[in-house]
């Protein structure tokens, strides 16, 4: 019950924290000039990274968690900032990635935590090897965590489909919803600093409804293609490769739940 509670309690503390990371600029206007994001950004990438660690402390009180499950994790975040450096490197579609596909399956297999430990260095450990490190890098930590932590939701309504057809739409779908609100989230960071045409920014003396008309029509003239182009790729991927990946990794959690009893010899 105790377990139960601190793990309810470090969810809460994900959706808080990426809320407030994403909102800060239309809540806090001391956080729009660039000497608050300078100061903001090495404590919300210390946070996002503290609460990790709580993650792992919590997750290593349970049979989920222990060193041969985070070795693992560890490699599949390694290989997951490789890719995304070499899509940084020999640039594909607009919008296209491939890193989102390890982030769901992760998610979606071992669970919600795990898949936000997943989503969120996977993040940071790339931005070290690409340089991406800036403002965006808390915003990128937190929405590709939610990314893992909301696949792992799935399990709850495919667990009586597994390995049917219904298994492999679900998540294509699943992915092709997360490449359109990745996006849509991620332009949050940098929309209130914009400037441009006044029917497409945000401004603090309009109202709720009003901002949202803004910032729909700043998504449909700027970023619609893009994130649609992610979304029709994490569609192929989970399509064509989430079958053998799936197998790969139920291989794994067989050996991580192996227990030997040794016989008694007469």
């Amino acid at each position: 019950m105790k377990r139960q509670i601190s793990g309810l309690f470090s969810d809460l503390i994900v959706l808080v924290l990426g809320v407030l990371s994403l909102l800060a600029p239309f809540i806090f206007p001391w956080t729009r000039s660039s000497s608050a994001q300078g100061t903001t950004f090495p404590i919300m990438v210390s946070l996002i990274i503290f609460l990790c660690l709580l993650i792992i402390i919590f997750e290593m009180q349970s049979t989920v968690l222990n060193s041969k499950m985070i070795a693992f994790l560890g490699v599949l975040i390694a290989i997951n900032a490789g890719i995304r450096f070499l899509e940084n490197a020999i640039p594909g579609p607009a919008g296209f990635s491939p890193t989102f596909f390890l982030i769901i399956l992760t998610g979606y297999l071992f669970g919600s935590r795990l898949g936000f430990l997943m989503g969120a260095m996977t993040m940071f450990v790339s931005a070290l090897i690409t340089g991406g490190v800036g403002p965006w890098l808390p915003g990128q930590m937190i929405t590709a965590g939610w990314v893992g932590q909301s696949a792992g939701l799935l399990k709850i309504f495919l667990s009586k489909h597994k390995g049917k057809a219904i298994e492999l739409i679900s998540l294509a779908i699943f992915g092709a919803f997360w490449g359109l609100i990745y996006g849509a989230i991620m332009n949050l960071w940098f929309w209130p600093f914009l400037a441009a045409s006044p029917d497409l920014i945000w401004t603090q003396s309009a109202n709720l409804s009003e901002n949202i008309q803004r910032y729909f029509a700043y998504y449909l003239a700027t970023s619609l293609i893009w994130d649609f182009t992610r979304s029709v790729g994490n569609v192929l991927i989970i399509l064509f490769m989430a079958k053998p990946v799936i197998k790969v990794f139920e291989r794994f959690m067989q050996r991580l739940n192996f227990s030997h009893s040794q016989r008694a010899h007469s």
